[in-house]
């Protein structure tokens, strides 16, 4: 079902107006929690849910199964939902605009698409000309459902090891940025970039705004808001933390405790409140 316009509208004003700390969602369960702690915006991460259902990340779940589980997630909530689409199942702009469809008919009012190639290309990451054609193909496909959707051009420069020097990653992350926002992104997503100063420069450059996604070691966002940053994404962190506290709770098992479970239990009745409207 697609979102009302209002929820469209909605997630656009919360990024251009910045200081957005955006939560990932892998079900329906974590997206009701980030909706009750009062974030008026959720986006879903493609490594959450793959990792629930049993997957690696990196696009190993595919197109229709991540589109049902964006599905699931646009339906448990009232707040607008970005759907992390990841490198958009496919090479072709044509397997682009298939997806982008699909989630906004899925209900969602934003999505990522990234430039990393997964293994597909003879090189890391998408040619950037061809990472435009791919952006141009998703605005286009939103424009004929006449959706205004939030496209977040996520760049990897900074995720994976090219091989540049500091100063080179940086002014290719420029590049890349501006010519993704070019070509019909909304915004740019640089995951992996941490330093206050290589974000502030590339805010003040950039023709659109930036999002980072908080990393281990970092313990709070408004360095970066202060230094122009629009939106902080949690990505997969907030999954990954539900891990770990699992696995402590596995080991204390088998010694035949639970502390950890006392100490972080939500409760029969409040699960059951939270899940009241259906």
């Amino acid at each position: 079902m697609i979102a009302p316009l209002s929820r469209f509208e909605r997630f656009r004003q919360l990024n251009l107006q910045g200081r957005l700390m955006l939560p990932n969602a892998w079900d329906a369960a974590s997206a009701r929690l980030f909706e009750a702690a009062g974030h008026a915006a959720i986006a879903t991460t493609s490594g959450g849910i793959a990792y629930a259902r049993g997957l690696g990340d990196a696009q190993r779940i595919g197109r229709e199964a991540m589109l049902g589980e964006i599905a699931r997630i646009a339906a448990s909530v009232a707040v607008p939902v970005s759907a992390d689409i990841e490198a958009g199942y496919g090479l072709a702009p044509a397997d682009v605009a298939l997806t982008v469809k699909g989630a906004i008919e899925a209900g969602a009012v934003g999505v990522n698409l990234e430039d990393n190639g997964h293994g597909w290309l003879p090189q890391p990451l998408f040619d950037a000309a061809a990472q435009c054609e791919r952006l141009a193909a998703a605005r286009q496909v939103a424009g004929q459902m006449d959706a205004p959707l939030w496209i977040n051009a996520r760049i990897d420069t900074y995720l994976l090891d090219l091989g540049l020097t500091p100063e080179r990653r940086l002014e290719e992350t420029l590049a890349r940025g501006n010519a993704y926002l070019a070509a019909g992104a909304d915004m740019v997503f640089v995951p992996g970039l941490s330093d206050v100063a290589e974000a502030a420069w590339l805010a003040q450059r950039l023709r659109g705004p930036l999002n980072l996604m908080a990393l281990p070691g970092m313990i709070g966002a408004d360095a970066w808001f202060d230094a122009g940053v629009r939106r902080v994404s949690l990505g997969v962190g907030p999954m990954l933390a539900v891990m770990g506290l699992v696995r402590r709770m596995a080991d204390e098992a088998m010694q035949s405790e639970w502390p950890a479970m006392i100490a972080h239990n939500y409760g029969f009745a409040e699960a059951e409140a939270l899940f009241a409207r259906g």
